[in-house]
């Protein structure tokens, strides 16, 4: 498994590019608005973004989750989870895959197990990974502002 860490520092923003080496696939979690570091970066991995995951709606920066789909034709994977008041307005109609906890989905032999975990907002959710090539269990969970380093998130 490939995984990169993109850190933006004038927003204190991260997102994630994992990938698998034996498919040449990779999921894109939480995309800042440019959206030509996920495409140079994939390039130099030598991977195709077949998966854009977004942890939540954002309030703090411009997501660029659409516009990579665009860019890719990926398949947008968005929380279902929150209520009416906290759905993606554009999902269904961008073809959206909507999640609820406990799906899963794959992007090559890279299991996420999707867990709904409100609290920084209500549909948020959190993508435990598995590389079903190497492990039998989870190696790492993707948080998006929920889970810090010896912190929690902030609820909003």
């Amino acid at each position: 498994m490939i995984f990169r860490q993109i850190h933006e520092e004038g927003l204190a923003q991260m997102s994630y590019l994992l990938g698998c080496a034996a498919t040449g696939e990779a999921l894109v979690v939480d995309p800042r608005r440019d959206v030509d570091v996920y495409l140079e970066l994939a390039q130099s991995l030598g991977l195709r973004i077949t998966a854009i995951a977004e942890t939540h709606i954002h309030a703090d920066y411009l997501s660029g989750a659409r516009e990579l789909a665009r860019a890719t034709g990926a398949t947008l994977y968005l929380s279902d989870e929150g209520g009416p008041g906290w759905q993606y307005a554009f999902a269904k109609q961008g073809g959206a895959v909507l999640l609820h906890d406990g799906d899963h989905f794959m992007v090559g032999n890279i299991r996420f197990d999707v867990l709904h975990t409100p609290g920084h907002t209500p549909e948020h959710l959190a993508f435990v990974v598995t590389d079903t090539a190497g492990a039998t269990g989870p190696m790492g969970i993707v948080t998006g502002d929920f889970v810090f380093v010896g912190d929690v998130g902030r609820p909003d």
